[in-house]
């Protein structure tokens, strides 16, 4: 199998961001998280990327860590107040809530930052898109998918890979290489005129067969020779094969 695999990419920068993403995909008030289910939900990522060999950094796992210290507390019964001049026990919370909404506004700034430097200095970081039946590029109107979306549609595809019944499933040992599934993949897109649907690229469904090509889009997408977008949360995943520079 593969070396478990470092995530560089930018989309992909830590827990925080995890986190985040969790909140923004189900719509949670960041000032009144639900511990439970904002901790369930990123174990299931932390236990998807490492499924997928992905070399989590220690920072998740002390993270992981964190949450369910903070899940413990919230479980515990509340003190009785007998003094109504007793000091307010703190949330559990609190500390977590402040990192995020600081996290969230740096972020945030830096992403304005930059739009406004590459505006500024005419730089478009995306190639034209490939369009081999008209002389018009496509369009991509939805906004660049996260890693973390693309970990929870991988998600999706291992669950139903172990939900097959077991008479369905073949013993297959063919090995292939991370740089024989990106050409694959490049060949694939290319003759596609309007992107890719992401669950296309993963033609069998065995652990070994989606772990390489989960890999081999990421080296892609770090490559800038593919885009993944996403119109909305929840939504299909589409992907599209990014011209190189010598052939726009």
């Amino acid at each position: 199998m593969t070396d478990r695999y470092q995530v560089k990419l930018e989309q992909f920068e830590g827990p925080l961001d995890l986190l985040l993403h969790l909140i923004n995909r189900y719509e949670i008030d960041i000032y009144d998280i639900p511990v439970s289910t904002i901790t369930e939900q990123y174990m299931n990522y932390i236990h998807t990327m490492q499924e997928l060999e992905l070399n989590i950094a220690s920072e998740y796992l002390v993270m992981a860590a964190t949450l369910v210290a903070i899940k413990s507390q919230m479980l515990l019964p509340a003190p009785s107040l007998d003094d109504e001049f007793e000091e307010q026990e703190e949330d559990p919370r609190e500390e977590l809530i402040s990192r995020l909404v600081e996290y969230k506004k740096y972020k945030k700034a830096a992403e304005d930052l930059k739009n406004k430097e590459l505006e500024e200095n005419r730089i478009y970081t995306r190639p034209q898109m490939i369009h081999e039946e008209t002389q018009e590029e496509p369009e991509v109107k939805a906004g660049e998918a996260s890693v973390f979306e693309m970990v929870a549609a991988v998600q999706q595809l291992l669950r139903s890979n172990k939900q097959k019944p077991a008479n369905e499933t073949k013993i297959k040992r063919d090995e292939v290489s991370i740089q024989l599934r990106m050409e694959d993949i490049l060949n694939k897109i290319t003759v596609s005129t309007g992107g890719t649907r992401f669950y296309d690229l993963f033609e069998e469904r065995t652990r070994s067969h989606v772990v390489v090509s989960f890999i081999a889009i990421l080296e892609l997408m770090k490559s800038n020779e593919i885009v993944c977008t996403q119109s909305n949360h929840f939504e299909e995943l589409m992907v599209y094969r990014l011209l190189d520079n010598h052939d726009v």
